[in-house]
């Protein structure tokens, strides 16, 4: 990994999510039409929380996952960690705030101990980070033994008949929703361009199982575009 990029990559990635925080939610439910809170509940629903255990939502943004996560398991205790505290600081003014514990974190230096968390989940982080592999360590790194790994991220879409339609959305429906609704067309460039330079779904299974995880896999959504990692730390 160059040290160039591992440096510039992260300045850039906090200033466009700082500049998009206050309409980052509403531009989510537009791109996806919604669906983004249905692959959310997935994912909490993958972590099997039980009363009293940690939940570390990491890139927590406005704390989707973190919510979705007080109203799956409401005796959890979730922490939801981002580098970006303009999106948390929009985040902990909704309802259930106070519940949540908001903390600066970046993904490749996490500030807890090993084996603190009983399960650790994301949602649209990995492709944003500088250094995968060293991401994938951190959050390996503080979950317990037989503790619950989850992610949810884009994935290049295949060839298929369905090709030319998603392009279009990538390319042109998006950039569009977010010149008028977000004023920042340059961010809703970067998640088309972000998505296709990204790992397939299959090759990110693989990084994962190499950092240690076992019980790795995944299934796609959205005609290929999504995918959710699940794995385990063996115990």
């Amino acid at each position: 990994m160059n040290p160039s990029t591992t440096q510039a990559k992260p300045r850039r990635v906090r200033a466009m999510f700082a500049r998009i925080a206050p309409r980052y939610d509403v531009m989510n439910r537009l791109m996806t039409a919604g669906q983004d809170l249905r692959w959310r509940r997935e994912v909490i629903h993958r972590a099997a929380l039980q009363p009293h255990q940690r939940l570390l939502d990491l890139g927590a943004g406005t704390g989707d996952l973190a919510y979705e996560a007080i109203r799956q398991q409401p005796l959890c205790r979730p922490v939801a960690g981002d580098f970006t505290l303009e999106m948390m600081q929009v985040g902990r003014q909704r309802p259930w705030g106070q519940r949540i514990l908001w903390t600066g974190a970046d993904a490749l230096h996490l500030p807890f101990p090993n084996g603190h968390f009983d399960a650790v989940v994301s949602g649209f982080l990995l492709r944003n980070v500088a250094d995968l592999d060293r991401a994938l360590r951190e959050q390996y790194r503080v979950l317990k033994p037989g503790g619950r790994w989850v992610a949810l991220d884009t994935t290049p879409p295949r060839h298929n008949l369905l090709w030319p339609f998603i392009q279009l959305h990538f390319r042109l429906v998006i950039p569009l929703l977010g010149t008028v609704l977000a004023g920042d067309p340059a961010a809703y460039q970067y998640l088309p361009n972000s998505t296709t330079q990204f790992l397939p779904a299959e090759a990110l299974a693989q990084r994962v199982e190499a950092v240690g995880f076992r019980q790795v896999g995944f299934r796609r959504r959205m005609f290929g575009t999504i995918a959710i990692h699940w794995a385990v730390k063996p115990a």
